[in-house]
């Protein structure tokens, strides 16, 4: 699958045929009926939803609220959520959910949403508001990622909505189009104070010069910083949400190198245009995985979580800002679809949980300020092996659990503490009274972790008193 698919959540890797996608037009009718699927549409054109005669603020009441402190960590809702369960297992879902909140993302258009403004001025949130009101009801900390784009915006008919077309950008002339849009958002959930602006350069792709139009994307984030700034200046903004391509090799000519590999010069050229040429920003973000298109980790499914640190390092050297990681991909896994490269699926639980924790503490330790898991799930699936909740019985999965633990434990405010441990083989971090402790061997192993003996089972993750 190419890194730039709008799937259920199968992981999204640089380089592949996903870049293509967004410069040559010709290639959206192949790619049609897959985008289709997974963002909810038929493929083809299709008559927009009746829509709404104006934008109002959405009435939470009854709802949990936000947690007093950002929890740091969560997920991201994609074509199939809690609301798209059958209702035992909705229930059961939502109730663990909402156990212990977690930072919740939702995109505007796709991913679980449909087309908000199907024709310029008419305003359909429909699907958006139900994925808000769940976000609400189990306590989240909410956040909106804007895009993608209505088709009028990229040259489509209006009142029409050719889901083939959604990782296209909109054009240049109608930038202020969407920032209004992106202003209808913030007016529409003023319980939402985070946003992200577009999602992985979609559309911005310069094919003849083999890199990222930051210019471009720049222009259209800093029309929706301002038009979000105008509706409350206690919203949050960030971007610029590039995908943090990676290559193999010795890091020669890279700022961003390890044993895991180096990240593309190309990323690196389009943050710092960001950087340099934005208008403001509270957060940086971007998004990415530590493994190739053929699913391999180097030098091995530890060793390679180094990127996740040694990107966040660099980004807070240049930006000073908090940073985001909008999507992380832990696992060495290429693509879900068949005949793709998964070697994570044929692996034992507990290693894919061992491998999941041990990401998470690379990121805390580094200084993310925040990280969201891309979900996989897909309704009335009992073995999805990357998804959060079952999709049979809305049982809660390992992921889930790792996710609310580093929410409560490695909060906002907190600044993580090294621990002192016997043997590399062990990994381990202390967050606001509590220390996680991850054996990433296939062996049981007793090992010194501040100067208590442990002795953990193979690929155990265990959380200890400090």
């Amino acid at each position: 699958m190419g890194r730039h698919s709008t799937g259920t959540g199968s992981p999204r890797w640089p380089l592949a045929v996903g870049l293509l996608v967004m410069t040559i037009a010709a290639m959206a009718a192949i790619l049609g009926s897959a985008a289709a699927r997974r963002s909810g549409g038929s493929g083809g054109a299709t008559t927009a939803p009746r829509p709404v005669a104006a934008v109002t603020p959405l009435s939470f009441e009854g709802s949990a609220g936000p947690p007093e402190r950002w929890p740091r960590w969560g997920m991201t809702h994609t074509q199939y959520s809690v609301t798209e369960d059958e209702p035992a297992a909705a229930e059961r879902a939502r109730e663990a959910l909402g156990a212990r909140p977690v930072v919740q993302n939702q995109h505007i258009m796709g991913f679980g949403a449909g087309n908000p403004e199907p024709e310029p001025g008419a305003y359909d949130f429909s699907s958006l508001d139900e994925r808000v009101r769940l976000m609400a009801e189990t306590g989240a900390a909410p956040v909106i990622t804007l895009c993608c784009a209505p088709d009028w915006m990229k040259g489509g008919r209006p009142g029409e909505t050719d889901w083939s077309l959604l990782e296209i950008a909109p054009r240049r002339e109608h930038f202020a189009d969407f920032a209004r849009l992106a202003a209808a958002v913030a007016r529409r959930y003023p319980n939402v104070r985070h946003f992200i602006v577009w999602n992985e350069f979609k559309g911005f792709w310069d094919g003849p010069r083999r890199g990222w139009n930051a210019a471009a994307y720049t222009e259209l984030y800093n029309q929706v910083y301002d038009a979000l700034k105008a509706v409350n200046p206690e919203i949050k903004v960030g971007g610029p949400y590039v995908p943090v391509a990676g290559r193999a090799g010795d890091g020669a000519g890279s700022e961003v190198a390890g044993p895991w590999g180096a990240v593309d010069h190309t990323v690196l050229k389009a943050v710092d245009y960001w950087l340099r040429h934005k208008r403001g920003a509270d957060f940086v973000v971007v998004d990415g995985g530590v493994t190739g298109e053929d699913g391999r980790s180097r030098p091995d499914e530890f060793g390679a979580l180094g990127k996740f640190g040694a990107m966040t390092r660099w980004l807070r050297e240049r930006s000073g800002l908090p940073v985001w990681w909008a999507e992380f991909y832990p696992l060495p896994c290429a693509s879900l679809e068949p005949g793709g490269s998964c070697p994570a699926l044929d692996w034992d639980g507990r290693r894919r949980t061992a491998v999941t924790a041990a990401a998470l503490i690379e990121l805390a330790a580094s200084g993310a300020d925040t990280a969201l898991y891309w979900d996989t799930h897909r309704p009335k699936t009992p073995d999805c092996p990357l998804c959060l909740w079952s999709g049979d019985d809305g049982a809660p999965r390992p992921a889930l659990g790792l996710l609310q633990d580093f929410s409560r434990w490695f909060p906002e405010g907190t600044d993580p503490v090294a621990v002192d441990v016997s043997t590399p083989q062990v990994r381990a971090l202390g967050g606001a009274g509590r220390t996680v402790v991850v054996n990433t061997t296939d062996r049981r192993l007793t090992a010194r972790v501040d100067g208590r003996e442990l002795t953990l089972k193979p690929y155990e993750v265990r959380w200890t008193d400090r």
